[in-house]
């Protein structure tokens, strides 16, 4: 049996930093997503609401190659209250901008090393990916339930 998630990243290393950041929002009791399709067509690796309703996405880079291959971190910002970049602990942080936090994670935790500066969502925005969150995990979990039930897409 594989460890990478039904809905998950998009390889192995990344599914593990995933993992890791997932297991340390849940233990903050924030409930998480993984690739959640954004209104602007982005897609945000990590998808996290908090129990206050507060939205955080989290950008995952694997390597610099990773990191100097994507610019489209700044299109997250308009989507969330915060904004972190999720790396290995062999990554070099002074590579990453200031306007994201960041979190250094393995498969098996992770742990925020630079808050993210908040800029905070107004509610129309938080009601719309509040929403979506929601329509997403309710939209997975029935896939797990009846896999045979056609479902559109995430």
């Amino acid at each position: 049996m594989t460890d990478l998630p039904l809905f998950g990243a998009p390889n192995e290393k990344a599914a593990a930093l995933a993992r890791g950041i997932t297991r340390m929002f849940a233990a903050m009791n924030c409930s998480t997503i993984w690739e959640m399709p954004l209104a602007n067509g982005r897609r945000a690796d990590v998808a996290v609401l908090h129990p206050n309703t507060d939205f955080t996405l989290v950008e995952i880079k694997t390597s610099l190659a990773d990191f100097r291959a994507d610019n489209k971190w700044p299109d997250y910002l308009d989507f969330c209250d915060a904004l972190f970049f999720a790396v290995p602990e062999d990554f070099d942080l002074t590579l990453l901008p200031q306007e994201a936090g960041i979190i250094v994670a393995d498969r098996y935790g992770a742990e925020i090393v630079r808050k993210a500066p908040v800029e905070k969502l107004n509610a129309a925005r938080r009601k719309a990916v509040t929403l979506r969150f929601a329509r997403l995990a309710a939209s997975r979990l029935q896939r797990i339930i009846d896999p045979e039930l056609p479902l559109g897409p995430d």
